[in-house]
């Protein structure tokens, strides 16, 4: 009997890939190739995070206004921020006098037109130096007969000289007020008059068809070596007053600048009753509304109230980040149960200067990012600009700033805000915790 064959069974071998699973996985692999070659080898370096005591924000915050709205108006902020972070600068800022009224019209209408913006730019980088320079450490000996020459950020070299009388003099320009603005990444020492270097002396005459010499007519030449018409013998320069008239005191080359954001620590101020300002604060707290349970850490649970008013009785300035009742509320009692941790939490929202709504949201607005002190070292709060804001911090534990200048007496600052705030490793710590709950 003749038997029927039997069928082959299915094959046990894996099963061959189909035409469009095979056009799909190359289409994959062409792309993930293309997106490789399309990524740098070596990616750009974030910007640097400028910290709020940097020399750069104390100048824009500084009564060397003319100067400020031409470095922004020249889009030179992104490079000094750069200048910064490889190291420290000296500017030498001429006087709002010296850019408003002592410069020749026709130059300054040349600064100021769009096709020479390199000219503003070298011109005020002309200003700039990759150094750090005080009064002791200048950088000529006053009885050389030859200049000092070091090179500015424009690349032109400036020259650095002393007077008949001693009074040092960078370019034809004088210096009237040593140290100005001191901070931990430069100085900034005030100087009677624009210092115009030859390019851009150059750039003028060309423009303007000018003999060359003409452009020394397009700065006053205030101070400037004279003839004696009795001897025919140079006359020592003329002394120039600081702004403001009078003699250049020492008291006045000290002197904190006039809007600056963040008031100097010095030595014991008898004339100052930090105890009573604290009070005051913190009155204002309580009437504002929305902020107890902040007052009610510092008078209560801790004794941080008299902390701040040891700061203020010491010359010390400081802001305070109060998060509102809303949002402390929201904390856990993981997050209030350690030792200290109320003592904690409030040391991170107090920032060891004096800042207005106004400055801070300046600084961001600039600089997109700017990072504060604050008493609990070494922690450190990051600021950004947020849609015409400023936000603190980052992730789920952040605050915006959107109760401005609760409290403002030129020593403390109160600004509510509506988050309470972790450094960034005890925020990530916090939401871990949420997430295994």
């Amino acid at each position: 009997m003749h038997t029927r064959s039997k069928q082959s069974s299915p094959s046990k071998t894996p099963m061959a890939i189909k035409p469009l699973h095979l056009a799909v996985a190359l289409l994959l692999l062409s792309t993930a190739h293309h997106l490789r070659a399309a990524l740098p080898e070596n990616p750009a370096p974030p910007p640097p995070v400028i910290s709020s005591d940097s020399i750069l924000i104390a100048l824009l915050d500084s009564h060397y206004t003319q100067l400020s709205e031409l470095l922004e108006k020249a889009l030179l902020l992104q490079t000094l921020e750069n200048a910064i972070a490889n190291g420290t600068i000296i500017v030498f800022a001429p006087t709002n006098k010296a850019l408003e009224r002592d410069l020749d019209p026709e130059f300054n209408r040349f600064l100021l037109e769009p096709g020479n913006i390199k000219s503003l730019q070298t011109l005020l980088l002309h200003h700039i130096l990759p150094a750090k320079l005080s009064r002791g450490g200048w950088p000529t000996d006053p009885t050389r007969s030859t200049p000092t020459r070091r090179r500015a950020l424009s690349h032109d070299y400036l020259e650095f000289t002393y007077g008949g009388n001693g009074e040092p003099y960078v370019g034809a320009a004088k210096v009237v007020q040593f140290n100005s603005i001191v901070r931990h990444d430069g100085i900034i020492h005030g100087v009677e008059k624009v210092i115009v270097p030859k390019s851009v002396e150059r750039d003028f005459n060309n423009n303007n068809g000018r003999n060359p010499r003409s452009v020394a007519a397009a700065v006053e030449p205030e101070g400037a070596p004279e003839i004696n018409p009795r001897t025919n013998k140079l006359s020592k320069r003329n002394a120039i007053s600081a702004p403001g008239g009078g003699a250049n005191t020492i008291y006045k080359a000290t002197a904190a600048p006039e809007h600056s954001p963040s008031p100097a620590p010095g030595g014991p101020h008898h004339h100052l009753d930090g105890e009573k300002q604290v009070n005051n604060f913190i009155q204002t707290l309580t009437f504002y509304g929305g902020y107890n349970e902040m007052a009610e850490i510092l008078v209560n649970l801790t004794n941080l109230a008299a902390e701040l008013g040891n700061l203020i009785n010491e010359g010390y300035a400081f802001t305070v980040l109060a998060p509102s009742d809303e949002a402390m509320a929201k904390l856990t009692t993981d997050q209030l149960s350690d030792s200290g941790a109320p003592e904690r939490i409030v040391y991170y929202h107090i920032v060891p200067e004096y800042q207005t709504e106004e400055s801070m949201y300046n600084a961001v607005r600039r600089f997109k990012t700017v990072s504060y002190d604050t008493l609990r070292l070494p922690h450190k709060i990051v600021a950004k600009d947020a849609d015409g804001s400023v936000r603190f911090g980052t992730g789920a534990d952040s605050g915006y700033l959107f109760d401005p200048d609760i409290y403002t007496d030129g020593r403390i600052s109160v600004q509510g805000i509506d988050g309470v705030l972790f450094p960034p490793e005890e925020s990530d710590h916090h939401q871990n915790a949420k997430r295994g709950k």
